[in-house]
């Protein structure tokens, strides 16, 4: 295996699938079989997972509610999300463990590191929810806070794009794709990887992130073999 400890960020607009907001069912368990597999295979998965499919903070903030409001719904919304993806990964035997970084202990493990690293190490799933408990931060900055805290190997960033492109393939035909491409080359050209915070972030620590198709079935697993599937940016 190439990984040892992967952290995986998924969008919470992936679990929509088809549908215009919520939790696709279906969607959900393509995703939670994606990890088991991973799992079963002896690698260590943490998961941040976005909650814009329930609510974003910024689309409040636009019609007049408060920022912070905002944000802090959007942070109960990745936890929805989480609760969703380990009940999934449950009922396929995937042991699990819910962190929130906002205290929600009836439902929720409270973040703490070590706690979070021994269930790593025991080969259980750790989902984190609620972002980085702050507003004004996304959850790409909260992906790469836990991965540097738990000292995981690479952030593997899941979308519907295979990588990154020099522009958006969705409305450019000509546009091509990087199989690896740097840190300083990402901001040169102004691609869209994640938000500047996060971004640096993780090039200040040495984070190598591969933005790949999570939609594809088998991804994940051939990431984490080595083989040469999205776009590896590194240093």
């Amino acid at each position: 295996m190439a990984y040892k400890r992967i952290l995986l960020k998924l969008s919470g607009e992936a679990l929509m699938g088809e549908k215009q907001y919520g939790i696709d069912p279906g969607r959900l368990a393509a995703y939670a079989d994606e990890i088991k597999e991973v799992v079963e295979k002896g690698i260590e998965v943490a998961i941040v997972i976005g909650g814009g499919n329930i609510f974003r903070g910024l689309a409040g903030a636009s019609s007049g509610m408060d920022r912070v409001q905002g944000d802090h719904m959007g942070m109960l919304a990745t936890v929805i999300n989480g609760l969703a993806l380990q009940s999934a990964l449950e009922i396929k035997g995937v042991q699990t463990r819910l962190q929130s970084a906002i205290k929600i202990n009836e439902v929720a493990e409270p973040f703490i590191r070590r706690r979070a690293m021994r269930h790593l190490e025991k080969g259980r799933v750790v989902i984190f929810g609620g972002g980085t408990g702050n507003p004004y931060f996304t959850t790409d900055s909260a992906a790469v806070l836990r991965a540097i805290e738990i000292e995981a190997d690479v952030i593997l960033k899941g979308t519907r794009v295979d990588g990154i492109y020099t522009s958006d393939p969705e409305k450019d035909k000509n546009a091509t794709k990087f199989d690896t491409i740097s840190f300083n080359e990402v901001l040169r050209k102004g691609l869209k990887v994640m938000d500047t915070t996060a971004f640096t972030l993780s090039q200040e620590n040495e984070l190598p992130i591969v933005v790949f198709d999570m939609n594809k079935k088998g991804n994940l697993l051939k990431i984490v073999s080595g083989q040469n599937i999205g776009t590896v940016v590194n240093l």
